[in-house]
């Protein structure tokens, strides 16, 4: 067994990234004709702990929050869902959690995120240094906290750690053009991540970008599965996924549903991908289980709550009529 299957094996990952507060409507509810909303833990990497603590795995989570009750919340719903808090700190001043409003529909969706002066972009390298590496099986991080400093290099450092600890990396391209002061720095720093990573996933449009050309994103993500990437796993949305490794192309299809929202897709479909590869299942079916996932996160509110417990996924999958071909 390589080495990243080896640590995706023990089922206990550190996460490196932000913690945030959504806030949803009703199913089938615009915001405009709203008078009401739910509120829970969001964020792309607390959704990704989340999901992997429902599915029975361990996650720690390295973030800071603000020091005041929006900061305090975000840590209970991460204790809430199993993740481990012991790495996440506080920040006062102006700094603030990152706020994400969404609408639980699918036509003409929209999600306002709030990311102004964001306390988890503070995070800093005595934050990642402050990690006990060798207690976890790998490191995942999302694209996000690469987009500003100090947490750009704090995450670079949290790759030196977890390599010199033996642990392999994970990486979420998640590229939100919003969160970036320019394409180009975005580009070329996600690029320079993926370059340390051992599984990349992401989906056609993240790797055109980071190819510089749609139409080059799929030769990006063979040729990263060719030079320093283990496993890469190439999203195509509908079409399912293609994912390139050793030199073994793997096309999958996706598992229909009525879909209520887009929002939460990629986290659950990583939660549900390593938890499988560490419950013993082949990368075919680890791809399907987390495409499973997916599609029961956007059938449901919410990200971290309508992620699937290993129950909620043994059951869709059961009854549910098969993934399309891809």
């Amino acid at each position: 067994m390589s080495a990243l299957l080896t640590g995706i094996a023990k089922n206990d990952f550190l996460i490196v990234g932000r913690a945030g507060i959504d806030f949803f409507t009703d199913p089938g509810v615009t915001l405009e004709d709203s008078t009401r909303m739910t509120v829970d833990l969001g964020g792309s990497s607390a959704n990704i702990g989340a999901g992997i603590c429902k599915l029975g795995g361990k996650a720690a989570l390295v973030t800071r929050v603000s020091d005041d009750s929006i900061g305090s919340y975000c840590t209970r719903r991460l204790q809430h869902y199993g993740v481990d808090t012991r790495y996440v700190r506080t920040i006062g001043g102006e700094y603030r959690n990152s706020l994400a409003v969404y609408e639980s529909v699918t036509e003409n969706h929209r999600n306002v995120i709030y990311r102004n002066a964001a306390a988890d972009f503070q995070m800093d390298e005595s934050d990642v240094e402050a990690v006990d590496y060798s207690a976890y099986g790998a490191l995942i991080t999302a694209g996000t906290v690469f987009a500003a400093d100090p947490s750009r290099s704090a995450t670079f450092r949290a790759f030196e750690l977890a390599r010199a600890a033996g642990l392999p990396i994970l990486f979420d391209v998640d590229y939100r053009p919003y969160s970036w002061p320019s394409a180009q720095v975005a580009s070329d720093v996600l690029s320079r991540a993926a370059e340390q990573c051992d599984m990349i996933v992401g989906n056609d449009e993240e790797f055109g970008f980071m190819a510089g050309d749609y139409d080059k994103g799929l030769a990006k993500a063979r040729a990263l599965s060719e030079t320093t990437a283990e496993i890469v796993v190439y999203k195509m949305g509908h079409e399912g996924a293609i994912t390139f490794t050793k030199g073994e192309e793997i096309r999958t299809g996706i598992y229909p549903v009525e879909a209520l929202k887009p929002t939460g897709a990629g986290d659950s479909f990583m939660a549900g991908l390593v938890t499988s590869l560490a419950g013993g299942h082949d990368l075919r079916s680890a791809i399907l289980r987390g495409s499973a996932c997916a599609s029961i996160t956007v059938s449901k509110p919410g990200c971290a709550p309508a992620m699937a417990t290993t129950g909620v996924l043994e059951d869709f999958l059961a009854t549910h009529p098969g993934p399309t071909t891809g």
